[in-house]
């Protein structure tokens, strides 16, 4: 698991790892690690079976990992980039109205929470290097959003699942930031498969996650994941995130 799931939902990890070892009559070990650079390392030296991760690293890993699903949120396998900015800031209407301010990213193998707004940046015309007076990043989405509701960094960009997952759980939090623009929909993070998984598994692993909306705990973990189901998925849901990168000569 990488840190575009929020990290505080233990017990629900707990659960779902008891579902699955039910459904896949094996034990399963959730591995969690702090930065997407980790979770890609351990998926390229095979120490892990499958893996949720995000757009970015899965056309890092092209070669690497096999499609195995993509999750749907409110009904489509897709989810944005939400500029968010402190609430008392009702002006901003873009990420250009953030020059010279001190912005946070979540991690150098985002999308959302680094690809895109750089790409924005670029696409106005600027820099995105000496666009901002200083970044940092917060290594979570999470920590993206707490970075600006306290004040930290006056705008950040962060995942939408994210922020409306946590808005669900810590509207307390949500509430101290404002969405001042949406990008285009992005393919939702997908889940993969290490190349040396056996076809079996392949297919085991990927329909026990597809069945889920159709077992009455299956459903109830989707709505604790803010989540409608599965799909297969397709490639072709990434060709956006692809053509950024490829404006940065990162793919």
């Amino acid at each position: 698991m990488t840190p575009a799931f929020l990290h505080d939902q233990h017990a629900m990890l707990a659960q779902w790892r008891d579902y699955l070892e039910t459904h896949m009559k094996r034990p399963v070990e959730f591995i969690q690690r702090d930065r997407y650079r980790e979770t890609i390392d351990l998926l390229q030296q095979q120490k892990v079976d499958f893996a949720w991760i995000c757009d970015y690293p899965y056309l890092v890993l092209k070669k690497d990992v096999k499609l195995l699903a993509v999750a749907l949120h409110h009904g489509q396998p897709s989810y944005q980039s939400y500029l968010i900015v402190p609430s008392s800031d009702i002006t901003t209407r873009s990420i250009a109205d953030l020059k010279n301010t001190i912005f946070a990213f979540a991690d150098p193998y985002s999308n959302t929470g680094y690809l895109s707004p750089r790409f924005e940046i670029k696409r106005s015309g600027s820099e995105p290097g000496t666009f901002f007076k200083r970044t940092f990043f917060t290594w979570s989405h999470r920590k993206v959003i707490d970075a600006v509701a306290t004040g930290v960094a006056q705008g950040a960009s962060v995942d939408s699942y994210v922020w409306e997952s946590l808005s669900k759980v810590r509207p307390d939090i949500t509430a101290k930031t404002r969405i001042a623009w949406k990008s285009e929909l992005y393919g939702f993070p997908p889940i993969v498969a290490q190349r040396h998984v056996s076809d079996a598994d392949f297919a085991l692993m990927q329909h026990v996650l597809m069945d889920m909306p159709n077992n009455v705990h299956g459903r109830a973990l989707l709505a604790r994941l803010n989540l409608d189901g599965f799909i297969k998925g397709s490639p072709k849901l990434y060709d956006g995130v692809a053509a950024m990168m490829q404006q940065f000569g990162e793919l």
